[in-house]
């Protein structure tokens, strides 16, 4: 029996809109989506290394086969798991959060050099709605991640929009050009995706070759 994990974005939660339309469509199949919340026990002290740790933690709960859907961050996550469970036989990834930290920090511009002094910053969680700490070991654990070794040969799925303003879609062009088991969908969208549900729905019900 396969099982469906969906891995939601940095500062979101199991109740974003991409999570809730991907599980109704799931639902609609009568397939279950599973969807971690990947802030627990709390958003403050979250690194790339505790995401790992728990979606790892959970599927060594699970019997048989995996196909991991991230978004973003989420992608990012569910490409360090695969590469690192054989369990997981398959990975949807949809603007993933390749080359994180060499996007997104220059757009904290000064806050960034502040961030290391104190070790918090506020955070706007989409989830929650309202600021939130952030430990600066989120920075330096990601640091010590080189994408670069992701080389397991998973088949992947990644769909990425062309006018996405958080993580560029040269990221994704990047990860795909060298992965021969990596196929690339581009979308007119923004990082949101929200323009493409409707064809990542459709990719995904047939790269995962649902009846």
């Amino acid at each position: 029996m396969e099982t469906f994990v969906y891995l939601h974005g940095f500062a979101s939660s199991p109740r974003s809109a991409k999570a809730t339309v991907l599980a109704d469509r799931f639902g609609s199949i009568g397939v279950p989506l599973v969807i971690p919340d990947l802030n627990q026990p709390d958003f403050a002290h979250l690194t790339l290394t505790r995401q790992i740790q728990q979606v790892a933690a959970l599927l060594s709960a699970v019997s048989g086969s995996v196909t991991l859907i991230g978004s973003s961050f989420g992608g990012l996550t569910a490409a360090w798991v695969g590469d690192r469970q054989p369990q997981v036989t398959r990975l949807v990834l949809l603007a993933p959060a390749f080359q994180f930290l060499a996007h997104w920090l220059p757009q904290l511009g000064d806050q960034v050099q502040r961030w290391q002094a104190s070790q918090w910053l506020s955070i706007y969680h989409y989830g929650e709605q309202q600021l939130l700490p952030l430990h600066y070991r989120f920075v330096t654990d990601a640091q010590g991640y080189d994408e670069a070794q992701l080389q397991r040969p998973v088949p992947t799925l990644m769909l990425h929009g062309r006018t996405d303003e958080v993580i560029p879609i040269q990221a994704s062009r990047k990860y795909a050009i060298d992965r021969p088991w990596v196929r690339l969908i581009e979308l007119d969208s923004d990082h949101s995706l929200s323009s493409g549900l409707d064809a990542i729905w459709q990719a995904i019900h047939e790269f995962c070759q649902f009846a």
